[in-house]
């Protein structure tokens, strides 16, 4: 965890603390005659929220604040990794006199989630994680009448344009692809360099990410800790040889990396393949480590190309000084988050988060007005009131009176 992390998770209790203003309806007057029409919003009733490893505070306050100050109340999975930040977070709504039952915190494994899926008393689940797990939730859940937002995974994709300021986006580029090691899903994996810019893209970026201490999290000045698991380190390191087997160049290696006094480490360093071929398992999947593929295009038709083929559509950024090119890119771009000259355009609070294709089953966003919208029922209110015709004609005859 981080103070970025605990800073993002506070942005969206901020914006549920102005709730009110999230939940106002829509009132039209004499519709017809003497009927008003207006629009509600109520709680659905109880929500679940089921967590990734990678951001035990801020993913989860991206769904309790809402689901809580809407009127609903709340049951956290938590990550079997990193269950701690919830007891905490648990604890703290109990100090600050949230009643009990409405904040709720169990972890477990896989049978917990089933339960959780099919349990008549829950009537909407979020959820955050891989795209095949991502599928499960929906289906089981819909399936069982329950409301569902899924967010899976990324593999986000940025393009720089020859006329690209290079070594701005080389800073940024590095920051964004192996900061949190990469377990992120607005990380960013792939870079689609245009016009032959490929190798000194590459140069400038490893020179950025070389300057990148590894190790230890506690230990002063360190930017980048080891990744999650054992297996996940040897999953990566699989997909690297695969790449350069394939034909990746690859032109700095994180691979076999140890850290004096902690060797049994799941180290891996930041790591940059170029050319990689398209084919390669390390471009097509979602890595979720300091990997970094660098692709070729001859040009923007041909990158946007690239870009729109993933499976995924998260987010996706393009580095260049063309405004041109830029609004265009927002168009044309199939992402739900859309960067120009941002690497990682994960929304604020106030707005909503979310992707597009396998990076988004179901068609609500998560937190800001698109999760407030998820965590409540619109009910719309048309009235009449007979005795308004009387009481009008009683109005006109004290008028005449006078």
């Amino acid at each position: 965890m981080c103070l970025v992390e605990f800073k993002r998770g506070l942005s969206t209790l901020d914006f549920a603390c102005g709730i009110n203003v999230a939940l106002k309806g829509e009132y039209s007057f004499d519709i017809s005659s003497g009927v008003d029409i207006r629009t509600i919003r109520q709680p659905v009733g109880v929500v679940a929220g089921i967590c990734p490893f990678n951001f035990p505070v801020m993913v989860p306050m991206w769904m309790h604040p809402i689901a809580i100050a809407t009127g609903n109340a709340f049951l956290l999975k938590p990550a079997s990794p990193t269950p701690t930040a919830s007891y905490i977070i648990a604890r703290l709504y109990k100090e600050a006199g949230l009643p009990d039952g409405v904040f709720n915190v169990l972890a477990g494994d896989r049978q917990l989630v089933s339960d959780i899926l099919t349990h008549p008393g829950i009537d909407a689940i979020s959820f955050v994680g891989s795209t095949p797990v991502a599928h499960v939730i929906q289906d089981t859940g819909v399936s069982h009448g329950k409301r569902v937002q899924a967010l899976g995974g990324a593999n986000n994709h940025a393009i720089v344009l020859p006329d690209a300021d290079l070594e701005f986006a080389a800073q940024h580029i590095s920051a964004a692809a192996f900061g949190a090691a990469g377990e992120r899903c607005m990380a960013l994996p792939v870079v689609v360099a245009v016009g032959g810019i490929a190798d000194k893209l590459a140069e400038l970026v490893a020179e950025n990410a070389k300057k990148i201490k590894v190790g230890y999290g506690l230990d002063e000045g360190v930017q980048m800790g080891p990744v999650i698991t054992a297996k996940a380190r040897d999953r990566m390191v699989g997909l690297i040889d695969e790449g350069e087997k394939l034909g990746a160049k690859v032109v700095l290696d994180g691979r076999g990396l140890k850290v004096e006094g902690y060797e049994d480490g799941f180290w891996i360093g930041p790591t940059i393949l170029t050319h990689v071929p398209l084919e390669a398992p390390v471009y097509k999947e979602e890595v979720f480590g300091p990997v970094l593929c660098i692709v070729d295009a001859e040009n923007y038709a041909e990158a946007i190309k690239i870009v729109n083929a993933s499976e995924f559509g998260n987010g996706s950024a393009i580095f260049t000084n063309d405004g041109g090119y830029a609004r265009r890119f927002t168009l044309d771009v199939e992402a739900g988050m859309v960067g120009v000259n941002v690497p990682i355009p994960t929304p604020v609070a106030y707005y909503s988060f979310g992707g597009w294709k396998e990076s988004l089953l179901g068609d609500t966003h998560i937190h800001g007005p698109e999760g407030v919208n998820f965590c409540t029922r619109a009910k719309a209110i048309t009235s009449r009131w007979p005795s308004e015709s009387g009481a009008y004609a009683a109005t006109m005859s004290f008028q005449r009176e006078e």
